[in-house]
């Protein structure tokens, strides 16, 4: 039988966001891996229109949750 590794999910707190940015401040945000955004400081996360697009790192705050909040959140997604 083949194991499948279970994927840790990275979530992140928007600390701001720009007017027309699809953020909203203090609201925690999937966050998607993205090596390439990332050596830029670009964070690539499913923003409010369920979309993933890349902001800027500074924008947020990346947090750890326990592995059952982590799947609460992605079912209330």
């Amino acid at each position: 039988m083949k194991m499948h590794k279970k994927t840790h999910q990275q979530f992140a707190i928007c600390l701001r966001a720009d007017e027309d940015d699809m953020l909203t401040p203090r609201r925690i945000y999937q966050v998607l891996a993205d090596e390439s955004a990332a050596k830029s400081n670009y964070l690539r996360v499913i923003d409010d229109e369920g979309e993933d697009y890349l902001y800027p790192m500074d924008n947020f705050v990346l947090v750890e949750f326990a592995p059952n909040v982590e799947h609460a959140l992605l079912e209330a997604a």
